[in-house]
């Protein structure tokens, strides 16, 4: 037997049905002798009958057997079998691994390899696989080694193939290893019906594009965000860029696929690329983002990942909104949100107000 400590706070989680706890913990209950997963739909027993355990396996030990309904044990399975696959990847991510490779090793098809992973991780085993690669390359040459040898050590089979990935770093690769020193951002700002708006390049693509009612605030910020980089000033050489956003802030809707230089994690560049698919004049909800992310229930995770946006309207985070088509926050001021969703159209904004 294994207690859990904390039991009030499970007990909410169980009164709740939260899925969020599926996997965490099991609750047992004393007049049946089952277990059960906390978002179980079975009526709820009294508090008095109810005993928690960390794991199916203690719940077992302690001579409960499982629900027939919500089959904890099965999901307890599900996610020993994903962790496995997780922790094989992690040590082999170097290799070429297939999905049959990865079912091998948890006595599964690949079938439900991929599809198990993805419900519980949230991205493919290959996309996972690909975070860890850049993760061990990191390592590499944030600890003095050449870029040679960390891009073969994590599995890189050619140059070609680490700068494909390399725009997850931010920076090329031997920049990243000098912590961007040497790198040149060039910038201009603008006045717009919608504010101010700065817009910063590198030699590969737009890396910030911000709003606010003062542009000079705007410079610092980009200055302290990218302090160990060359930042210089070119109103001239921005101008085709920033002619195009001039349109879009003036009411038009010219298209804003350019060129990015930025930062991104596995899901961050999931969640992102849905963003830039979401119709000129429609909005989404963050659980909609969610579901199309593959991780239903990450409805936070997606929030953060929307919020971490470096590129304003060129991934149009403005046109998410909540599920009932009020307006959640905005990184550049709600009422600028409310203002770009007036002016694209969209159907959900008479509808939608906005929270200060």
């Amino acid at each position: 037997m294994k207690p859990v400590a904390n039991q009030i706070r499970l007990w909410r989680r169980v009164l709740e049905r939260d899925e969020r706890a599926d996997g965490k913990f099991v609750y047992a209950v004393r007049t049946t002798g089952i277990y059960c997963r906390p978002s179980c739909p079975s009526r709820r027993p009294k508090r008095g009958s109810v005993e928690f355990y960390s794991a199916p396996r203690h719940a077992e030990k302690a001579g409960y057997r499982p629900c027939k309904r919500c089959e904890p044990h099965r999901l307890a399975r599900q996610h020993a079998a994903v962790l496995a696959v997780c922790r094989y990847i992690d040590t082999h991510c170097d290799q070429r691994l297939t999905l049959k490779t990865l079912a091998h090793q948890v006595a599964l098809s690949p079938f439900h390899v991929q599809r198990l992973f993805k419900k519980i991780v949230g991205i493919s085993p290959r996309e996972y696989q690909e975070t860890r690669r850049l993760a061990r390359f990191k390592r590499g040459v944030g600890s003095g080694a050449p870029i040679a040898d960390a891009m073969f050590d994590s599995g890189f089979g050619s140059s070609s193939r680490l700068y494909e990935k390399a725009a997850q770093l931010g920076m090329s690769p031997a920049r990243y290893r000098n912590k961007g020193a040497g790198m040149t951002i060039t910038y201009t700002t603008f006045a717009s019906p919608h504010g101010h708006v700065l817009l910063g390049v590198t030699e590969r693509g737009i890396c910030k594009v911000s709003l606010g009612a003062n542009a000079r605030q705007l410079e610092a910020e980009l200055r302290a965000e990218f302090s160990a980089t060359v930042i210089k000033r070119s109103d001239q050489r921005l101008r085709g860029y920033a002619h195009r956003l001039r349109r879009y802030l003036a009411g038009g809707n010219p298209d804003l696929n350019l060129p990015l230089d930025i930062r991104a994690t596995a899901f961050q560049r999931k969640v992102w690329n849905i963003l830039k698919s979401i119709p000129y004049g429609a909005t989404r909800s963050y659980s909609e983002i969610a579901q199309r992310a593959g991780k239903p229930r990450a409805v936070r995770a997606v929030a953060g990942a929307i919020a971490s946006n470096p590129v304003a309207l060129l991934i149009p985070c403005h046109r998410v909104v909540r599920k009932n088509g009020e307006l959640a926050g905005y990184r550049w001021g709600i009422a600028r949100k409310a203002a770009l969703l007036a002016q694209e159209g969209s159907g959900g904004i008479t509808r939608a107000k906005a929270r200060t």
